[in-house]
């Protein structure tokens, strides 16, 4: 059974073992990750020096299931720019929470930004703001 939608931060968190890296294992058989997600995984151990085709290995061997970003998806992930992007989210997220909403079901994240959006999703954070680093992992 489906638990949760994991924003690229929880997957960076597990395989780089950043604080709040267990959580994101405990429920990573039973999650759901949309390959726009997986894609800045990527993209982010890539700039921290693994070899592309390594960064490959390391995130097919994950065992979530992998959602592609279909014409739904991607249509919901750009209506909820006007609301969500002043806030900084990027089209990553805005296609995680987009999944989320779809499926009915939390997100999992470490991003606090997430936490008074103003939509129908449950955010759930798997490190505590004492254990918060800054989002370095993303490029603005």
């Amino acid at each position: 059974m489906t638990e949760v939608v994991l924003d690229s931060s929880a997957i960076v968190a597990l395989v780089r073992s950043e604080v709040g890296a267990e959580a994101v294992a405990a429920v990573l058989p039973q999650s759901l990750v949309g390959v726009v997600n997986e894609a800045e995984v990527l993209s982010v151990l890539i700039r921290y020096g693994s070899p592309p085709e390594a960064a490959r290995d390391i995130v097919l061997q994950l065992p979530y299931k992998r959602v592609d970003l279909d014409a739904e998806l991607a249509r919901r992930a750009g209506m909820l720019w006007r609301d969500l992007k002043p806030r900084g989210l990027s089209l990553g997220d805005r296609c995680c929470l987009a999944l989320a909403e779809r499926e009915r079901l939390p997100v999992l994240t470490s991003d606090h930004r997430w936490t008074d959006l103003p939509l129908d999703v449950e955010i759930r954070l798997f490190r505590s703001s004492r254990n918060r680093r800054p989002s370095q992992y993303r490029q603005r």
